[in-house]
């Protein structure tokens, strides 16, 4: 169902997903995030190099059965994450965490930031939904969410240089089980 600008604006995440029809595809780019919502669980993990994969914690109990939800209905999620080599503590700690993306549903795979030197990607992280909508991420130098840390937008122009981003970063990234950062 299209949604309209106020909806658009004022929608949260799941409802934009639970909307969503065919595809959902995630671009990240950064190398290192400071959300509130995992502070725990990472620092835990530099203490330990152990990953706290129990679904209860942290974001997962929200965000598990909204992609579970989604990929049930037939929604393709796809994740594919540019990373610098070597890679940081935060990206150990998320390739340590993304098998609970894979069991939600999420398919996820990992592009060295080398490769993907020749692809025109947009100045920030985002969320593409059937092509059409739009949320781009905005954080702070330091990786925590910005003031105003989302922008959405139903530009065409804009959906298209996320896909063409998103799949070129797709064709060259590595699946998941083949990637060791």
């Amino acid at each position: 169902m299209p949604l309209n600008a106020l909806a658009l604006r004022d929608a949260t995440f799941a409802e934009l997903l639970a909307a969503t029809e065919r595809t959902a595809v995630h671009l990240e780019m950064r190398d290192s995030y400071a959300v509130g919502d995992e502070a725990d669980d990472y620092a835990a993990f530099l203490r330990t190099g152990i990953p706290n994969l129990d679904p209860g914690r942290s974001f997962w109990p929200q965000w598990m059965p909204l992609v579970r939800e989604a990929v049930g209905r037939g929604v393709v999620m796809r994740r594919a994450r540019i990373v610098s080599e070597p890679v940081t503590d935060y990206i150990r700690y998320e390739h340590a965490i993304t098998p609970l993306n894979l069991e939600a549903g999420e398919q996820v795979r990992w592009l060295p930031r080398r490769e993907a030197s020749t692809i025109a990607l947009p100045g920030n992280d985002f969320w593409l939904l059937d092509d059409t909508v739009v949320q781009f991420h905005h954080f702070t130098g330091t990786g925590d969410w910005a003031k105003d840390g989302r922008e959405r937008t139903t530009d065409p122009a804009a959906a298209a240089l996320c896909r063409t981003a998103f799949e070129k970063v797709w064709e060259r990234a590595v699946p998941h089980a083949k990637y060791t950062p």
